[in-house]
């Protein structure tokens, strides 16, 4: 059974068409203690098919642990979306609803390196003098 309809995975490879090098989407998941990893995996492989250019690494949590401690990952599921490098992008929960178009956003942020931000955000940003850990909560309503 499929997570996207018709019509979202037509919306999907639109949006996909636009990324502008390689996507790799490193999904951890496991079976035990998480209701939705299955769920996540599957979702992420859906969006896989709709480029070639998006690949797909699924790594259990527990056994690969130390993969997971180098991207800073300590549950499940979660999405490490990486680009031309890895920009400490992170997704835990699987990104339904609103959550989805942000992990979109976020793969084509990813493909290009560049931000669609302003100009005064990038200088306010180049201006902080040590690094800034931010996190976005969603509830699902």
């Amino acid at each position: 059974m499929s997570i996207l309809s018709d019509r979202d995975r037509t919306a999907v490879r639109e949006a996909l068409a636009k990324l502008a090098g390689p996507v790799k989407l490193v999904v951890f998941t496991s079976a035990l203690g998480s209701e939705t990893s299955a769920e996540t995996e599957r979702l992420v492989r859906e969006v896989a098919e709709c480029s070639d250019q998006v690949m797909v690494e699924i790594l259990n949590l527990y056994i690969d642990r130390e993969r997971a401690a180098a991207y800073g990952v300590d549950r499940v599921p979660a999405i490490v979306v990486e680009g031309i490098r890895d920009y400490g992008i992170r997704f835990f929960g699987i990104p339904m609803g609103y959550e989805f178009s942000n992990l979109i956003d976020s793969m084509l942020a990813a493909s290009s390196g560049k931000p669609e931000l302003s100009a005064a955000t990038v200088e306010r940003l180049q201006a902080l003098s040590e690094p800034v850990h931010l996190q976005v909560f969603a509830t699902p309503t």
